[in-house]
């Protein structure tokens, strides 16, 4: 979160008029809080005078910002109304009608203190009794979500800004701009966030009725807690909608069950058994389905209930709302999932093949009746265990004790390496989809890691059920946009997310999308106008939302390519026929010399760099047109191994005309269980192996004249997932004494990729 959070802080600065404007930095002026607030007000100052930029959004967005830093409160409450006037032309939501209006609080409560000689917890408190009243309760909702972003990023983001300044004498336009946003921000949170507390505490209890720390029983006698916010509308009953999550954040908790209140719900924020006021025993995954029943039928008879329930989150949450829907409650007559979680899917395995990153996973979420923050964000600790794993060569069944630490969550996962029963009970399975016929809203990102979850319920759902109402809406977003869409904490606009800067089209607030919504299912209102067909899609480079009936109809067309060992510069080739090329590759999977090696790659969308280790790396000719890659590529592949198994990762990536490398998709899977992620079955030594494999991960984008496609096929050898040796037995019991041999693989030319674009 912490990462996620100085991301957000990190927009890019607009191009500015004078950009090679420089400013004296006095040495020692960013030293301490005084003499720092007394440098960032005369360098404001200084920047103001002859700033300017031609996007009038962009301009008064930093404008406001360099106005507060001077002490010009009263102009900057006048740009920061012109601004939100800007957002509300182009769309007239809540959180348009929010825009850095927790800004405007902050530049009255600084007009008073200086006016009329007030502390400034006096000034503030005034400035937000005058201004928060006059506000609808759904912009009111997200002005205070806003307000309770955590201060220890914003600090850390302007500490390294400071840091990289050093003791130079002299920054630069550009830098400045960078310095002075992240100033403003950290220091009007730094006076604000304190004072918050009991203001917001007050403003709810005049809006709404929140009942806290309900416990529920469910039916096998356990309890969970739930937290319930209506809006004051006297005895009127009104559809409720769930967010059931593990995640015990009162904070988080809050801001969900309020902007539902404000839309005219009954917010119910409900934790899974063993989180919050609930007496049990943490339990991930095992038990939500049945609990979250439960929840929905309780909320069904309580008097402010109209009887209808619909549930929306994302990630766990997700997964809940696919875990409650298996057990079919009456009650429950929509639902929203965002990058869903499906676990055995993707976590805390992918395609068989178990992740380390979820690890540290269990000591945050499920060590007791709250949130193990130091656990999450302790990286060195686990950066450390991963290290001394991969050099040891032990089994990945001993990452405890390498730990120092049981982690009985973890260790049980392990002990189902198939999609046996023990997962498939979890969420529906194949038959139980068909009975699902509540309408579904999933939204996800090309870049989430968890997408593959969230088309694996979508395309299961319409195999088993084909007259589904489910609904896809996809986009440039990683796991955190692909929730919440293009809106920070902050209520800024987000125009990058990992290296890539978005369209103008895929901005876009899957929050507001999320009451359009269940406006649509509950209160007769229109269908969100982005739902013109079930598969709802960006297409990257082209600035278009497309749609289409199906996945499948998302590009009609597809293009074959073969291997070859015909070389074009660095790389192999990929070829329109089979030429009957065998292409060896030989791995050693003990040799751990590399522990400690920097990928050339900085692992953004966009890169200047490809990491070709461990791998094979075949490339087209270049492209004559256009081209729009859209959907799931997928193909066959043709080898022969010495070994009984092996994990592979097949990655698409298009290098554009001026050289650099921007991510599409991939697939991972180990090779035994590529047929059946639910049975293994082992290769056969020196003999003709046939896989056929289907990525789960979606993407669309608008390949340019000139550009090429790469096809990498790369054996997985990693510190950061299990290393299958291949030797037939459990992954997580095998060591590198087990087998000394290196894993030798024939390529044939006859193996396939097709991807979905014209030829």
């Amino acid at each position: 979160m912490l990462k996620i959070v100085i991301l957000m802080l990190s927009l890019s600065i607009a191009s500015t008029g004078g950009a090679q404007r420089s400013f004296h930095v006095p040495e020692g002026s960013l030293s301490d809080l005084s003499t720092r607030a007394v440098f960032m007000r005369h360098l404001a100052t200084e920047v103001i005078v002859g700033y300017e930029d031609k996007d009038r959004s962009n301009f008064l967005d930093t404008l406001f910002r360099l106005q507060i830093v001077a002490g010009q409160y009263s102009e900057a409450t006048k740009s920061i109304e012109d601004l939100r006037h800007i957002h509300m032309e182009g769309e007239n939501s809540a959180q348009s009608g929010a825009t850095d209006f927790q800004y405007e609080v902050y530049s009255a409560a600084k007009s008073l203190e200086a006016a009329n000689d007030l502390p400034f917890s006096e000034a503030f408190a005034k400035a937000f009794n005058n201004l928060l009243p006059n506000l609808d309760d759904r912009t009111s909702a997200m002005v205070l979500r806003e307000w309770t972003a955590s201060t220890v990023p914003l600090q850390i983001a302007l500490q390294q800004t400071i840091d990289e300044q050093g003791s130079g004498t002299s920054i630069s336009l550009v830098h400045a701009l960078l310095l002075l946003r992240r100033y403003q921000i950290a220091e009007s949170y730094r006076q604000m966030a304190p004072l918050l507390p009991p203001l917001v505490e007050s403003e709810d209890a005049r809006r709404y009725v929140i009942d806290r720390d309900v416990l529920v029983k469910t039916l096998d006698g356990a309890s969970i807690c739930a937290q319930v916010v209506r809006p004051r509308t006297g005895e009127v009953m009104l559809p409720a909608l769930l967010n059931f999550t593990i995640y015990a954040d009162p904070i988080a908790l809050m801001n969900e069950a309020r902007r539902t209140a404000s839309n005219g719900y009954a917010g119910v924020e409900g934790l899974t058994r063993g989180k919050g006021c609930s007496p049990d025993k943490p339990a991930p995954y095992e038990h939500a389905g049945a609990d979250a029943d439960a929840l929905i039928n309780w909320i069904a008879t309580r008097r402010w209930s109209d009887g209808r329930v619909g549930m929306f989150g994302g990630s766990y949450e997700g997964f809940t709302q696919w875990a409650a829907a298996k057990h079919l409650p009456k009650a429950l007559k929509a639902i929203m999932p965002s990058v869903s979680a499906a676990p055995g899917i993707d976590v805390p395995m992918e395609g068989n093949v178990f992740q380390t990153f979820i690890y540290s996973w269990p000591f945050y979420a499920a060590t007791g009746h709250g949130l193990d923050e130091a656990a999450s964000s302790d990286g060195a600790r686990w950066q450390r265990m991963q290290h001394e794993w991969y050099v040891s060569g032990r089994p990945y069944k001993d990452l405890d004790k390498i730990d120092g630490q049981p982690n009985p969550t973890f260790d049980g996962w392990l002990m189902h390496p198939s999609y046996d029963q023990y997962w498939q009970k979890m969420v529906p399975y194949r038959e139980d989809f068909a009975k699902i016929n509540i309408p579904v809203l999933t939204t996800t990102g090309y870049y989430d890691g968890g997408q593959i979850s969230a088309i694996y319920y979508l395309l299961q759902h319409y195999r088993f059920n084909p007259t589904a109402e489910h609904y896809l809406v996809i986009g440039p977003y990683d796991h955190i946009r692909g929730q919440r869409g293009t809106i920070s904490l902050l209520g800024d606009r987000v125009s990058n997310v990992e290296g890539y800067t978005l369209d103008p089209v895929a901005q876009l607030d899957i929050g507001e999308l999320r009451y359009k919504w269940f406006d649509y299912i509950f209160k007769r209102g229109q269908k969100p106008a982005i739902l013109k067909d079930k598969i709802n899609f960006e297409v990257m480079g082209s600035n278009v939302w497309k749609h289409a009936p199906s996945v499948a109809a998302m590009t009609p067309h597809a293009t074959e390519f073969h291997l070859s060992k015909r070389r074009s510069g660095d790389f192999l080739c990929l070829s329109a026929t089979a030429d009957g090329s065998v292409i060896p590759f030989r791995l050693d999977l003990t040799d751990r010399s590399d522990a400690d090696r920097v990928s050339p790659s900085s692992g953004a969308i966009v890169d200047k760099h490809l990491d070709t280790w461990n791998s094979l790396t075949f490339i087209s000719e270049r492209l004559t047109k256009p081209t729009e890659v859209s959907g799931l590529f997928k193909g066959r592949l043709d080898f022969v191994s010495n070994k009984r198994d092996f994990d592979v990762e097949i990655d698409l990536t298009e290098q554009t005309p001026n050289g650099e490398y921007f991510q599409l998709s991939f697939f991972k899977g180990r090779a035994s269980y590529i047929r059946d992620q639910s049975n293994r079955r082992l290769l056969s030594l020196g003999l003709p192996e046939h896989l056929s494999f289907a990525s789960g991960r979606l993407t669309s984008r608008q390949l340019q004249v000139g550009s090429r496609l790469i096809v990498q096929i790369s054996v997985l050898k990693t510190p950061y997932a299990q290393i299958n040796l291949g030797t037939g037995r459990d992954v997580s019991d095998e060591s590198t004494a087990d087998d000394k041999d290196p894993l030798q693989i024939q390529w044939f030319s006859s193996t396939l990729i097709r991807i979905p674009m014209e030829s």
